[in-house]
């Protein structure tokens, strides 16, 4: 007779036997306040309801080893991951076309670049992808903005208050010229 295993298996209720004495027994376990459970024998032939298997004739266990698993069709094969094509917007609800519009211009605002490359170049903003620039037409004024086409006198800057940042700038750059380095 061979040794059982040093590490029992368990049924689903628990039940292993025990190395030593070849016992079917509940192992002894530890309680979440640190006390421990004693080690229950289990006599023999007795069997828990959580350890009894649901009868299954001969010919329904013979079905269920020859069965398929449910939704699959004989003869289909799936087509490789590769060539399936992205679903179309045919099948779509209404909500679901404007869910992917919405993915899409998420990910085009993901892929533009945050930062200019030169700040020197003013119209890069305004310029369409092929480089060339948006016409006047096309541009879009904000409402809170000021522009000559598009007067907001709320938004626009006092006049006087631009002149005197244009004097106190004037001024700092005749002091700077004025600075000789030793």
């Amino acid at each position: 007779m061979s040794k059982p295993p040093i590490v029992p298996e368990t049924t689903v209720a628990g039940i292993a036997v025990d190395p030593r004495t070849l016992e079917r027994v509940i192992p002894e376990s530890r309680r979440p306040d640190g006390t421990v459970r004693k080690q229950l024998k289990i006599r023999p032939g007795y069997t828990p309801q959580e350890d009894v298997r649901r009868f299954r004739g001969t010919r329904q266990a013979q079905m269920d080893a020859t069965s398929l698993p449910k939704g699959h069709v004989i003869g289909w094969t799936p087509a490789p991951a590769a060539a399936v094509p992205p679903a179309s917007k045919a099948g779509l609800s209404k909500a679901q076309k404007k869910n992917e519009k919405r993915k899409e211009k998420r990910k085009e605002k993901r892929d533009e670049p945050k930062v200019k490359d030169n700040w020197d170049d003013e119209d890069e903003g305004e310029a369409d992808e092929g480089g060339a620039p948006a016409p006047a037409a096309a541009k879009k004024s904000t409402s809170g903005s000021h522009s000559p086409e598009n007067p907001n006198w709320a938004a626009a800057p006092d006049a006087q208050e631009a002149e005197k940042k244009d004097a106190g700038a004037d001024a700092l750059a005749d002091k700077l010229e004025k600075l000789e380095v030793q």
